[in-house]
């Protein structure tokens, strides 16, 4: 132990690289592969002014914040803009007995970035960029889902309000959301049908969220007394599914919501501390 911590400091570009700090420290931190790359490629520490780095081995920016689309070609097609049908699973494989985006999408290299239940229908983005994949699907960006919600009742201002909110579930308090009642959708007709009970009436809400929780929509409206029949997302961002019939398909260039921000950026400057959002 000695020894290495005496070999550390006979090393300036090793000390300079650990900010001061022992071989043996960083070796047995959670922080050592990290460190080993940056040194490997000859990066900049953090600010060794910030006391919340202090004593940590430097660590590897978040790639999803400074990863940039490489080709013009990539550009116009990193995203796959799909309306799932009801009773997809989205992966490209599964079982036998169940449909999967394989049987819908040809195309190598794509992947979802978020997921859609099996028995939900509407927009599921994909990307062949991982940084794009991470941007979409992290809770963190916050990018707004617009779901077209039918529900088993008439609902009310209440209820509404409550979705706006926030609805207490198992999991925790919801973010505040946009819910209004709307007209009855120009949708195509689902595959199977909806059951519908004939003594009580059914509606139609917009539902607007910036979280993904498990099956959260249906959870969210079944807690204010109306259960969800059918769920059609329509919106993520900027991309929706007008024009698009139910299996069908189209790529889309990285809207300018999803660029990562420029490399001058003063949050993304080499030596200035980058703390959590």
């Amino acid at each position: 132990m000695a020894g290495r911590s005496a070999h550390a400091n006979q090393s300036p570009a090793l000390e300079f690289a650990l900010g001061r700090t022992p071989f043996v420290a960083v070796h047995s931190s959670r922080y050592y592969s990290s460190f080993m790359l940056r040194l490997a490629f000859n990066l900049k520490p953090r600010s060794e002014n910030s006391e919340r780095y202090k004593g940590r081995a430097p660590r590897l920016r978040n790639s999803t914040d400074d990863a940039p689309v490489r080709t013009t070609e990539e550009v116009q097609k990193a995203i796959i803009v799909f309306n799932k049908p009801m009773n997809v699973l989205c992966q490209f494989s599964g079982s036998d007995d169940k449909r999967t985006l394989a049987d819908f999408i040809d195309a190598p290299g794509y992947y979802p970035a978020g997921r859609l239940d099996y028995d939900s229908e509407g927009l599921l983005l994909l990307t062949n960029q991982g940084w794009l994949q991470a941007r979409i699907a992290e809770p963190r960006f916050k990018l707004p889902k617009t779901y077209l919600v039918q529900v088993e009742g008439d609902i009310t201002d209440d209820a509404l309000m409550q979705l706006t909110n926030g609805v207490e579930l198992k999991d925790g308090l919801t973010r505040p959301a946009v819910a209004r009642r709307i007209e009855t959708p120009d949708l195509w007709p689902r595959e199977p049908p909806v059951r519908f009970r004939k003594m009580i009436p059914t509606s139609w809400l917009s539902l607007c969220i910036t979280e993904g929780r498990n099956r959260q929509v249906r959870r969210m409206t079944a807690a204010v007394g109306f259960p969800t029949l059918r769920l059609v997302r329509w919106q993520i961002g900027e991309q929706d599914l007008a024009g698009l019939a139910p299996g069908a398909w189209r790529t889309r260039p990285v809207p300018d919501e999803l660029l990562p921000p420029a490399a001058t950026s003063p949050r993304h400057r080499r030596g200035t501390p980058r703390h959590g959002s």
